[in-house]
């Protein structure tokens, strides 16, 4: 069953299973904040450079499972796997959305 996932959260989960990290700086605004292993990744540049150290070190795929729409967040389940410890595991992102793009995400 496929999800029903806003467009810009279904561009980000596309883009983050690519070598393509302009692809995934694109998906966000231009002052987002990216809230992944405890620390803040602020605006496009660096969030494109996160996108290249996560895909580097994790070779990550994100499979989304579950999605809940709240009043001013989107939560997604996805199930990843990849060269991690505890791999596979499944995660929530938190996404914040602000005209077309992600304002916010924070995973854990």
């Amino acid at each position: 069953m496929a999800l029903n996932l806003p467009a810009p959260i279904e561009a980000y989960f596309a883009a983050a299973d690519t070598d393509d990290s302009d692809r995934v700086a694109a998906c966000f605004t231009d002052e987002a904040v990216v809230h992944d292993e405890g620390h803040d990744i602020v605006g496009r540049e660096e969030i494109r450079a996160w996108a290249v150290e996560s895909r580097r070190k994790y070779r990550f795929h994100a499979q989304p499972l579950t999605v809940d729409e709240g009043v001013d967040r989107t939560v997604v389940s996805a199930h990843l796997t990849g060269d991690f410890p505890g791999n596979p595991v499944d995660l929530s992102y938190r996404f914040k959305l602000a005209n077309g793009k992600i304002a916010a995400l924070e995973i854990g």
